[in-house]
């Protein structure tokens, strides 16, 4: 009779156990979980904590409910300037609605492909709008924002909130982007020849101004110099005529000196003359002697 009160007691634990784990589960923090009863979604509970369910009735499914991030596969876009770029776009969203979820998607594998199609066609649309030298300037913003927006909007009815959308890469094709470095190399290279076509004619340009600037420069020092130098021998010739009134034997002595400077300056070494040449006559006698004649 103890063997079978025993089993008893033991049978009745598990049943009690089993009855607590079925009914009661935990909302962990960070998760929304979604209330199954007999194959139709009833309500979702989003408050961490003990909750209760019916046994055998209630299916627990829980989501995810903090931030979660998509990055979608690059694609080529075509901008409304008919100019292509590979765009690679990533999105930040969370379940807010876990019924509307279940209910639209069901899972995160099956929601991730259909919230990539919302954001790749918003991106293209949007970007279909505006002309590249809008997307590199400070409108760029702006217009990333109407993306996100516009797939907030789209998002909203599978229980999804959009809270960011962002241009992970916007680059030119590869083929592209040869193509535009070969024709700013080739503008760069015509630049570059106008510049040193107009630097060779400048360069033309100053040398003749210069050497028109030193001809005149030339000219002018030339007149200046003849004009200092004939200024100069009047004022010579004229201390000269005053030092020959004054004292005519210094002026003859002068004179004399003045042509042996000038005979012997472009003579060879030896100089031959006759000694009784009158040419050597103030070597030979010197000055001659006050009031002498």
């Amino acid at each position: 009779m103890s063997r079978n009160r025993r089993f008893a007691a033991v049978l009745a634990a598990i049943v009690l156990v089993w009855l607590a784990s079925s009914t009661l589960y935990t909302v962990a923090e960070g998760e929304q979980v979604l209330i199954v009863r007999q194959g139709a979604p009833v309500a979702s509970v989003t408050t961490p904590g003990l909750k209760l369910r019916i046994p055998l009735i209630d299916t627990i499914i829980p989501y995810d409910a903090r931030l979660l991030t998509l990055e979608t596969p690059a694609e080529q876009v075509i901008l409304g300037d008919q100019k292509r770029l590979v765009v690679q776009a990533y999105t930040r969203y969370r379940i807010v609605d876990a019924l509307r979820f279940n209910q639209s998607v069901r899972t995160l594998e099956l929601a991730d492909p259909q919230l990539g199609q919302l954001v790749s066609s918003s991106v293209r649309r949007v970007l279909g709008q505006v002309q590249l030298p809008s997307l590199l300037s400070a409108q760029r913003a702006q217009i990333v924002d109407r993306i996100r927006d516009e797939v907030a909007e789209r998002a909203r009815g599978l229980g999804i909130e959009v809270t960011e959308v962002r241009l992970h890469k916007a680059d030119l094709p590869l083929e592209t982007s040869q193509a535009i470095y070969d024709r700013m190399k080739s503008e760069r290279q015509r630049e570059a020849k106008e510049l040193r076509a107009q630097g060779f004619e400048w360069a033309q340009q100053i040398q003749a101004k210069a050497d028109r600037d030193r001809t005149v420069i030339l000219s002018q020092a030339q007149e200046q110099s003849r004009i200092t130098r004939g200024e100069a021998d009047a004022t010579a010739n004229g201390i000269l005529a005053a030092a020959f009134g004054h004292d005519p034997q210094f002026y003859r002595m002068y004179r004399s000196l003045q042509t042996y400077r000038q005979a012997l300056a472009d003579s060879g070494a030896t100089v031959v003359v006759s000694p009784d040449a009158a040419f050597l006559r103030a070597f030979k006698s010197g000055p001659e002697a006050a009031g002498h004649r």
